[in-house]
């Protein structure tokens, strides 16, 4: 338990750090600084979804299935080759971008999510191999391993047609894609399988198939919905509302479910992991719709042409989403002690800075009112974030023997 204990406080100083990169990021806008903007974000988002959230992921896999097999020795060796792959991006990218050395530490991170798969697959007991959240997370460690194919088509296309190039973001879309819809989500919702089968909640098993087989349909069709910004033919506008029409679908069995589990988990679960499994499941609808919208001509093309939608909405899954969900299956599992006013601090952050980005964007297209104030403001709120995560470290790290 100590182990996982150090490695939750890991992944949350990765958290800490990433926030701090975030108010720096803020800080260009304010005043002139002597650093390369363009690297600065290659480390900030390298670092929330290879540190924070893989780490944390990893923790809680590891927890759940493998903790009692007796492999930790080996575990371990993995953790700390990760660990030597993220330090390494943290320290080069800032610097150089990409370049020799950040690529290097970026392969070795592929190669080590590949021995982590193999490790979960070889070793994960009989006794959950047919389990619905095994079944969950099995699949998204596959996107996950899909999502690679992004990274290593980077170096081909950088070698031949250059960054300018519509496959150079098209390898980072497909690579964002699969991480945020395939691994990171759908490992979310393989624990909240566990946690349901570990309190003796009966899935009905037409409703679970249902939703499983819609929700991979709808990940991998929804992948068009990031293609739409080059104004592709038009098969690729339907495959792209397929998916997100399909993705609704999913989700609608999903939300099924979790209601004939809920008087259970009102019972059972502390009222902190309840509200914020509520409040995820509320972004996580939002973030749907917000798909769904994508999926039309006229959307995409704001995309492209405001960005600030895209960053709002890479916040509004990571920092809500995401996080908030980890927050919660952390604090399920005592790897964590979160009080409210640390979430409240962390929502206030959340929420106003989403305001603010998506304010930016609506004013950039329907010509809203401009404030001299915005970008530091958005750099105060933004800096509630960071605040948060690093109390919480401090509080976890002085705590953890009390647990």
């Amino acid at each position: 338990m100590q182990l996982l204990k150090k490695h939750t406080n890991i992944a949350l100083a990765y958290f800490l750090l990433v926030g701090l990169m975030g108010v720096f990021l803020r800080l260009f806008y304010i005043f002139p600084i002597p650093a390369n903007y363009g690297f600065i974000v290659h480390a900030h988002s390298h670092v929330a979804l290879l540190g924070w959230v893989y780490i944390a992921l990893v923790t809680l896999i590891y927890k759940l299935y493998l903790s009692e097999t007796g492999k930790s020795r080996l575990y371990r060796r993995i953790i700390w080759f990760t660990n030597i792959c993220i330090i390494g991006m943290l320290l080069s990218f800032p610097f150089q971008g990409y370049a020799f050395i950040s690529i290097i530490f970026s392969t070795l991170f592929l190669i080590a999510t590949y021995w982590l798969a193999w490790f979960i697959f070889k070793h994960i007991p009989k006794k959950y191999k047919k389990a619905n959240s095994y079944v969950c997370i099995k699949a998204s460690i596959w996107y996950m391993i899909l999502s690679s194919i992004g990274p290593w088509a980077v170096g081909g296309v950088m070698a031949t047609l250059g960054k300018a190039s519509v496959w150079y973001k098209l390898s980072i879309y497909f690579y964002l894609h699969f991480q945020y819809n395939g691994w990171f989500i759908l490992a979310l919702i393989g624990i909240l399988f566990y946690i349901m089968e570990q309190l003796s909640v009966k899935t009905d098993r037409k409703q679970f198939r249902s939703f499983f087989l819609l929700l991979n349909i709808s990940i991998i069709l929804s992948f068009f919905l990031s293609v739409l910004w080059t104004k592709p033919p038009v098969i690729f506008y339907i495959l792209a509302a397929v998916g997100a029409i399909v993705q609704m679908l999913a989700f609608y069995y999903f939300f099924r479910i979790l209601h004939d589990a809920w008087p259970v988990f009102k019972k059972k679960l502390s009222p902190r992991v309840l509200k914020l499994l509520k409040l995820s499941g509320l972004l996580l609808t939002v973030k749907i719709l917000f798909q769904l919208l994508s999926a039309l001509p006229y959307f995409a093309n704001l995309a492209l042409l405001y960005k600030d939608f895209v960053i709002g909405y890479l916040h509004w899954t990571f920092l809500g989403v995401v996080s908030l969900c980890l927050f919660a299956f952390l604090e399920h599992f005592k790897l964590v002690r979160l009080n409210w006013q640390i979430l409240i601090l962390y929502l206030i952050g959340f929420i106003f800075s989403e305001l603010l980005i998506f304010y930016r964007g609506m004013q950039l297209w329907l010509r809203w009112p401009s404030f001299a104030e915005y970008p530091v403001l958005l750099t105060i709120i933004s800096a509630l974030i960071p605040l948060a995560v690093g109390i919480l470290l401090v509080k976890n790290l002085t705590s953890n023997t009390k647990f």
